[in-house]
């Protein structure tokens, strides 16, 4: 049997929002109901600061899951979307403090659909068609997509966690080679990508740079993306785009998210460029 904090009781008897939000400009939706576990998350978005002012949501499975939903509302109701997209699984678990071991996927199944609910407001399509090639666990409907993302964002290394913290392979198990397969490779791409270039120029600025990148690295990684620093020299920092990133509608905003955050570490304008 499962010890639930007192937290997960609290939210999963008393759901917060647990609701339509009737003027939602964001809607997003994981799962199916067929596989044991749906979500869908509702956001009434201000266009003009992208506040989420309402975050409502429906929910079919387990007391983690409704829970997990649950905390997540009250974690992004009043924040931009910008700052909801730093919301992370591990910060709902927190929230709850604590989920069992295997049922830490409730709270990426809430991840997820935040995720997928910003793209929805953006007028974004998520590749999560399961392409040939792409579906691992069937049973589930897990693609190496959401895979990637729970292995980077919680720094997972064997086949039990990703099963604890997706459901791939917790049903027939007949997927556990193809898991194995896709963690290597992921883990592999991870230790081959250098997080900072080894000569630096030592501009003044360098350490500052190191810093926010480092910062924003793993937010990158979770989406299959990486970014590696080449140069920073005359107030001028020029980084290296690999992945999902390479031609992604999303670089401008994230080299302007980068370049905001430097100006307000260095007191002064730096400019940002992909190689």
């Amino acid at each position: 049997m499962w010890n639930y904090s007192e937290k997960v009781k609290d939210h999963f008897f008393n759901p917060r929002n647990a609701r339509v939000v009737a003027e939602a400009n964001a809607i997003g939706d994981v799962g199916s109901i067929s596989c044991g576990d749906a979500l869908r998350l509702m956001l009434r978005v201000d266009p003009q600061s992208e506040t989420i002012l309402e975050a409502g949501f429906q929910t079919f499975g387990c007391g983690s899951a409704i829970a997990s939903s649950s905390a997540l509302t009250e974690l992004i109701i009043g924040r931009t979307l910008k700052e909801a997209e730093q919301v992370t699984n591990q910060q709902i678990a927190d929230y709850l403090d604590g989920l069992p071991p295997q049922k830490m996927h409730c709270s990426v199944m809430g991840q997820e659909a935040l995720r997928a609910a910003i793209a929805n407001y953006r007028g974004e399509t998520l590749d999560d068609d399961h392409d040939e090639g792409k579906l691992i666990c069937k049973c589930f409907g897990v693609d190496e997509g959401q895979i990637r993302r729970a292995v980077l964002t919680n720094g997972l290394t064997t086949l039990e966690e990703v099963i604890n913290y997706t459901k791939a392979g917790g049903g027939c198990t007949a997927c556990h080679e193809s898991i194995e397969l896709a963690l290597a490779d992921i883990l592999a791409e991870q230790q081959a990508a250098p997080a900072v270039a080894v000569d630096a120029t030592k501009d003044p600025h360098w350490q500052e740079v190191i810093d926010a990148i480092t910062e924003l690295r793993p937010h990158i990684q979770a989406d299959g993306g990486d970014m590696s620093l080449i140069n920073v020299a005359n107030h001028k920092v020029t980084v290296s785009l690999s992945g999902s990133c390479s031609g992604c509608m999303m670089t401008d905003m994230t080299l302007a998210w980068l370049q905001q955050k430097l100006m307000e570490r260095t007191g002064c304008f730096m400019e940002v460029v992909a190689a």
